[in-house]
């Protein structure tokens, strides 16, 4: 290896980049304190087993707004919180992959293993887009992944680059194919397999009808990624992330001196069985609740050893590890701000007000217009709890209980629907933030470049709830 590493760590956030979403996500946080003093608060009862009882819901006029210092310290104490660990274990999850990738880089595994890839597709770019997006596609539709996937970002963008793209196809290609799938699911455990065992119906009855939906939803995917690419071949200046890939070390794979095949074997095995390990955890059911724990310790461990082997000293290993691993902390910051949105809800208890309102909303109207009501009582839930596990819970445990005229299928499609397109939308996921961060494209960059792709969805979305409706699904 390399004793002199670039000084520029391979993910890195820019100063502007950093400010744009802290004040973003700053201008969230204190929109929420100030509703949790205008919304009505209340709380639930609490069954015998500890559980929440939706049923039993009690308006508190006595109950006060979160205090305003407790909402403005939200960012540290919701590290304390019921949440606080899953949280802790997503930051240890990014510092360690940031870490291991900057090593990968830095002993030329990146550039080892985009050579390879790029040279036997040279002639076949496109088709090489659409087999990746379908991958990532697919993790999300069937195995409900997506934070995980943040690990192939800088790896895709550089596929993408080597071919003649820029980084930003590779994020469309990757973390996008994986957010569009892990809504268009068709047994993503998250949010088919879970919700559908909570409301009490098989994930299989009428599998047909979303794997309709899988189909199409793709289509629209490769459809947004093809009119980017093209436009990017008439005119390479129109680059969303053009900036950052002129100063991206390790890509420039034509001109770089060549890499030893022990560099790129070494990174193919390490990958392709940190790929095997996000599998089997997946499938697993025993093991599917410690997939970021199991790769928080393959990427700390396994990224030292696969470095060491691949640059054949540990000591420069070392090095560009911490510098990976102090180019994540902003990344920390983004992610304590976007779960103190839900911290100031649950706190100002708000959340059980807005729950009970579906009730009364859906007394009275069309099955159309109910099922259409519960998808954007849901998207509106997504924009504060971006944790699948934590709606399904809340949502479907109310709706299991409840009557409004709606097949359980049907259900269990709403929450789908309401719960995954918006992982690549709202400013309040954290990995959509991170992963544009990674790439120095602000928010509301990608908020212009998407709206075209989610307005068709939306529409898409609404016509497979009246389709569902009409076929009895």
């Amino acid at each position: 290896m390399n004793e002199k590493a670039s000084d520029r760590a391979l993910i890195s956030i820019s100063r502007k980049t950093f400010f744009q979403v802290a004040a973003l996500l700053a201008g969230l946080l204190i929109a929420a304190i100030a509703l949790t003093y205008i919304v009505p608060r209340g709380t639930f009862g609490v069954l015998s087993d500890g559980t929440p009882d939706y049923l039993d819901y009690t308006r508190r006029a006595d109950l006060p707004g979160i205090p305003v210092w407790q909402g403005l310290l939200a960012p540290v104490l919701v590290f304390f919180s019921s949440d606080g660990l899953t949280l802790a274990m997503l930051s240890l999850f990014l510092f360690v992959i940031s870490a291991a990738f900057q090593v990968m880089n830095d002993v030329g595994g990146v550039r080892a293993l985009v050579g390879a890839v790029s040279g036997r597709f040279a002639r076949r770019r496109g088709l090489l887009l659409v087999c990746v997006s379908f991958l990532f596609y697919c993790f999300g539709a069937f195995l409900g992944l997506f934070e995980e996937m943040l690990t192939m970002l800088p790896i895709v963008a550089s596929l993408c680059l080597a071919l003649g793209y820029d980084s930003f196809t590779g994020f469309l290609c990757s973390i996008l194919a994986c957010g569009f799938g892990f809504a268009s699911a068709v047994t993503n455990p998250f949010t088919v397999l879970l919700a559908s065992e909570i409301i009490g119906v098989s994930p299989m009855e009428n599998v047909w009808f979303r794997l309709v939906i899988f189909a199409v939803m793709f289509l629209l995917l490769i459809g947004f990624l093809g009119l980017y690419t093209r436009r990017l071949a008439r005119d390479p200046e129109r680059s969303v992330t053009r900036e950052h890939d002129r100063n991206l070390p390790g890509i420039a794979v034509a001109d770089a001196p060549p890499v030893s095949p022990r560099v790129r074997n070494t990174y193919a095995v390490f990958l392709l069985s940190a790929l095997a390990l996000v599998i089997v955890s997946s499938l697993s059911s025993a093991l599917r609740g410690y997939t970021v724990v199991i790769l928080i310790v393959w990427f700390l461990f396994g990224g030292i050893a696969a470095g060491a082997v691949a640059g054949g000293k540990l000591r420069p290993v070392l090095r560009s590890f911490g510098k990976g691993f102090v180019s994540a902390l902003p990344t920390l910051v983004f992610i304590a701000m976007a779960a103190s949105v839900k911290y100031i809800f649950d706190r100002g208890s708000v959340l059980p007000t807005i729950v009970h309102g579906i009730n009364a909303l859906a007394d009275g109207r069309s099955t159309l217009r109910i099922a259409v009501l519960i998808y954007l009582i849901v998207l509106a839930l997504e924009f504060f709890i971006s944790s699948s596990t934590a709606k399904a819970i809340l949502v479907m445990g109310l709706l299991s209980v409840v009557n409004v005229g709606l097949s359980k299928t049907m259900l269990v499609l709403l929450y789908t629907f309401a719960d995954g397109y918006t992982n690549v939308l709202f400013p309040t996921s954290p990995v959509l933030l991170i992963s544009l961060s990674m790439l120095e494209v602000d928010y509301f960059t990608w908020l212009k470049k998407s709206l075209p792709l989610f307005a068709v969805n939306l529409l898409l979305v609404l016509g497979f709830i009246a389709l569902g409706l009409l076929t009895g699904y």
